[in-house]
């Protein structure tokens, strides 16, 4: 993020108020967090509920992350220029509804629609939640607020399934899986309420525009890639698809080459190219890439094959994720981050391990039918896994990029992740459904083999990585 104009604007709030606004910002982050997993327990009941197709299945999950990867880096320019209150509010304001219109959805186009248009509002939501935490502390008081940003994001993002599990157990109103959106509703409004009367005017002074050219191109290329990995399968794999596929590449060249015509003129740019001259940065967020698309190809073919498979209902899925989350906390709070700067990348290796080894256990349940208590540490150990890679990764990546850059480097790290968690539900999930024999739900052993090569990218990778990770141990 550039730097923020005004910061002594919020002098003007008593230490209530600004607490509150802190308040206002978390609620938001977890809004956004939780809906990229919380749909996964019930994608089933969807399924069932519309007699929908797996591809539809994959786009209600796919259609969020693709559209919040894909617009997140154009929401943090547009925050600088226009205001970081005025895209929080709209966003959130953005979010509410599309949410209202996912509960409300008559079919499964509705409802990839809607869930498009909620990862775009959280796109804009989403970046103004750091910058308004930079306008609204000093930056002592940071340290504290941004170190909660990292715990809460991250019980968010495991609490998910279990949230959704529940809701549509209790059946509120008679409403099965819609209340795992319409919930958001009555907590967006307040939050907008809020927002509107506490968070302070403030905007970037070097604001210098947006690329809209290069943030359509780059829309393009990931929409030519993901949809014939989507529906290539479900439409029988026609030329065209093909040719989509092919065209990918070409339009994220074209991109590049873009970026860095403009960046010689000192024209805006959808990234910064230099970031990519740090061998570690590239590396790191390669792993980022190809880690969130495991992780997340994992999460949709577990929730889905519990229920479909083994007739789990909605839930006892989510009450599964519990040793998955308890082993993630473990992970990222006690192995992860206090490990990494004694034991390096090695940390990663043995991490990405972990995942790989009893991720694929766990789905091998599925498959096997062997006894139920089998799960339970095959699920607490691949969370420990995905702590201790997930939560040191982003420090090692951001480790060596100068701090002018730091905005714009943590902007496109959680825009890789996003598309990562994307290409996943595509990829992974196309295994699934696509090994099953015709007539069957899907297949568990084309999953596993999609996933464990994506953990064997990041394995091999994470190994390339230098040995000292942080600049204060080159000496």
């Amino acid at each position: 993020m550039t730097a923020l104009a005004a910061p002594a604007l919020a002098v003007n709030l008593t230490e209530r108020q600004k607490s509150l606004a802190y308040l206002t910002l978390m609620v938001a982050l977890v809004l956004e967090i939780v809906d990229v997993t919380i749909v996964n327990t019930a994608l089933p009941v969807i399924e069932q509920d519309f007699g929908a197709a797996a591809a539809q299945a994959q786009w209600v999950a796919a259609g969020y992350s693709l559209a919040f990867a894909l617009l997140l880096m154009l929401g943090g320019r547009l925050g600088d220029a226009f205001g970081y209150n005025r895209l929080f509010i709209g966003g959130v304001a953005g979010f509410t509804f599309a949410s209202l219109l996912c509960g409300m959805s008559a079919s499964p186009d509705q409802l990839i629609a809607a869930r498009v248009l909620q990862g775009a509002a959280g796109a804009m939501m989403a970046p103004q939640v750091m910058a308004l935490i930079q306008v609204l502390f000093e930056p002592l008081e940071r340290v504290a607020k941004l170190a909660w940003v990292g715990v809460i994001g991250g019980l968010s993002a495991i609490c998910g399934p279990i949230i959704g599990g529940v809701l549509i157990h209790a059946n509120l109103f008679d409403l099965g899986w819609r209340s795992v959106f319409l919930i958001n509703v009555p907590v967006g409004v307040v939050a907008v309420m809020v927002a509107r009367r506490l968070l302070p005017d403030a905007r970037s002074p070097l604001a210098r525009g947006i690329d809209g050219g290069g943030t359509m191109l780059f829309a393009a290329s990931m929409a030519a890639l993901l949809y014939p990995l989507v529906r290539g399968h479900d439409l029988g794999w026609q030329p065209w698809h093909l040719a989509l596929l092919i065209a990918a590449p070409v339009m994220m060249a074209l991109v590049w080459r873009r970026t860095l015509r403009r960046r010689r003129r000192g024209e805006p740019t959808l990234f910064a190219p230099e970031l990519f001259h740090q061998r570690q940065f590239s590396f790191g967020l390669a792993i980022a890439l190809s880690f969130g698309a495991a992780t997340g190809g994992f999460l949709f073919v577990f929730a889905f094959g519990a229920q479909k498979l083994l007739g789990f209902s909605p839930l006892q899925t989510g009450l599964l994720h519990i040793p998955f989350s308890a082993g993630v906390m473990l992970g990222i709070a006690f192995l992860g981050r206090k490990l990494v700067t004694s034991h390096g990348k090695w940390v990663l290796v043995g991490g990405i391990s972990l995942m790989a080894l009893f991720a694929g256990g766990t789905l091998l349940w599925i498959e096997s039918g062997v006894p139920f208590w089998w799960a339970l540490p095959c699920l607490a150990l691949a969370g420990t896994g995905m702590g201790m890679t997930s939560g040191p990764l982003t420090p090692v990546i951001l480790a060596r990029v100068d701090r002018s850059h730091a905005g714009a480097a943590s902007g496109l790290i959680k825009t890789v992740q996003e598309l990562g968690m994307a290409l996943g539900i595509a990829v992974v999930g196309t295994a699934f459904f696509a090994g099953g024999a015709t007539g069957a739900v899907g297949a568990v052993l084309p999953a596993v083999a999609a996933i464990e090569g994506l953990m064997l990218i990041c394995f091999v990778l994470a190994l390339q990585l230098p040995a000292p990770l942080f600049p204060e141990q080159d000496a």
